[in-house]
């Protein structure tokens, strides 16, 4: 029989009797989680707010008998496995019991301490399998879901080729933390290869067969990120028409990717540190607890951390966080990758375009290793691609490079003339003063809080047919999902 925690299943006796229910105590109270009542009556009340994965019940008590009893429990907990004590031999009545499904065991009595306990394991393991093929399909038909939602190039560890040195040791340690279990924090630059990375630490793990999830965090404004984290149930909060399973679920037994989870409120801060504790997670709304098996990979840009200090991130989640930190280098300080990386891109490109150029000239490798590359791999990956373009022929020349031209700092507005004006001096001096100590006036979130209000009101009138929600505000369908992805709201 596989390896289950017996005591995390509930169980519950039912007999009309106090000294029978006592006595199933005395035999099973520390092998089993055992719940109690006293006839079918109190039983079925209890139901109400238990789920237990085996229902023992008398057969012969006042009122309501056991078969009557478990037949009405199936229809509350259709999952439970009934068990049905008796003391007669009546065959007949027993075997109708089993064939209508009331019944999934019976035990004559007197019962055998030791054979009982081995029925209630049984019951128990049945039980466990039918849960956890239903939460496999649940999980795969939601990661179904999220699969069609994002799009998502093909992983692409031509990216983080190189012969650098630094490259090397990075490689090495990627080999390292990813047959482990640990957290990992990418620290790299923007436009650095921390997606590549990650997707790297996930198919060199042994959950590489399991989801690879990835939650862009800067997409997610106010609570939505704990939202799309922790998922919900129907009416948690406006817009919840639907339930819907959170990405850490989604993720179980595979990898979380969270590109800048930044900020945190205090609230995902508390949520983020009972998964990475204990493993455990609820929907926002609910009370019932699903424990979640997933590792957390996330990427920060360097200044992250200082941010969340004056952010007041909880001390011990940054700790949690950080178990295996692994810097990426930028491209400046390893521009012996550059060639490797530029060729590996323009090959890339030109599978998808036939008449792309194939090759770089010395020159152009020259000028491509003597840029600065403040965006990283992915300005690298830009500048080739539209080199490939406008070259006319098979190979790249240095005049067909073209950087991106960075915006210069504007200059300081004049300070407006004083006046005599009290009041019109005050409003002068606070528009001269920094811009850290002016009063801020988020006129984002009220914009989003207007739509918000608009969507789900256009929502409600159209009964949740998100077509003609479409059609009234007259955008596509396409504009309109992801508006509401972005204000957090689900239908």
């Amino acid at each position: 029989m596989r390896d289950l925690d017996w005591n995390s299943f509930d169980v519950l006796v039912v007999d009309d009797e106090q000294d029978n229910l006592d006595a199933f105590r005395f035999a099973f109270r520390k092998s089993f989680k055992l719940h109690y009542a006293l006839g079918g009556a109190e039983a079925l009340s209890l139901l109400e707010r238990l789920d237990p994965a085996v229902i023992v019940a008398d057969q012969r008590m006042p009122g309501m008998s056991g078969i009557e009893f478990l037949k009405q429990a199936k229809e509350r907990r259709p999952d439970a496995a009934g068990v049905l004590l008796t003391a007669y031999a009546d065959m007949t009545v027993l075997i109708d019991a089993v064939n209508s499904g009331a019944v999934d065991r019976y035990v004559q009595k007197p019962w055998n301490s030791r054979e009982l306990a081995v029925v209630l394991r049984q019951a128990i393991a049945g039980v466990a399998t039918v849960r956890e093929n239903r939460r496999l399909r649940e999980q795969l038909a939601h990661y179904a879901g999220y699969l069609e939602r994002e799009q998502r190039d093909p992983i692409d560890f031509g990216e983080i080729a190189g012969e650098s040195e630094a490259m090397r040791e990075v490689a090495a340690r990627i080999g390292e933390v990813a047959k482990a279990a640990t957290h990992v924090l990418i620290e790299g630059e923007e436009g650095a290869e921390k997606e590549v990375v990650a997707r790297a630490i996930h198919v060199g793990s042994p959950r590489e067969e399991q989801p690879f999830v990835k939650v862009t965090c800067a997409a997610f404004r106010g609570e939505a990120l704990e939202r799309e984290l922790f998922g919900w149930r129907r009416g948690a909060f406006d817009g919840a028409f639907a339930e819907r399973a959170g990405r850490l679920e989604l993720a179980h037994r595979g990898t979380i990717y969270l590109d800048e989870p930044a900020p945190l409120t205090p609230s995902l801060q508390a949520r983020l540190l009972r998964v990475l504790t204990d493993g455990e997670v609820e929907r926002l709304g609910s009370t019932e607890t699903t424990r979640v098996d997933v590792r957390v990979v996330l990427s920060l840009t360097p200044g992250i951390e200082e941010a969340w200090a004056r952010a007041g991130v909880l001390p011990e989640l940054v700790s949690r966080l950080s178990v295996f930190p692994l810097r990426l280098p930028p491209l400046r300080e390893r521009r012996e990758d550059i060639r490797a990386l530029a060729e590996h891109f323009l090959r890339k490109y030109a599978r998808r375009n036939a008449r792309a150029a194939t090759s770089l000239s010395d020159e152009a490798i020259a000028k491509l290793t003597a840029y600065a590359w403040p965006g990283n791999t992915r300005e690298l990956e830009n500048v080739v691609e539209r080199a490939a373009i406008l070259s006319r022929g098979d190979v790249i020349l240095p005049e067909h490079l073209a950087f991106t031209a960075r915006p210069q700092p504007a200059e300081p507005p004049a300070r407006p003339p004083r006046t005599a004006d009290p009041e019109a001096d005050a409003a002068g001096k606070a528009l001269a003063a920094p811009a850290s100590s002016r009063p801020k006036l988020d006129l984002s979130s009220q914009l989003d809080d207007i739509e918000r209000r608009e969507l789900l009101a256009a929502l409600e009138r159209c009964g949740g047919n998100k077509a003609e929600v479409a059609r009234q505000f007259g955008m596509q369908r396409t504009t309109l999902y992801y508006r509401l992805k972005r204000l957090g709201i689900d239908t």
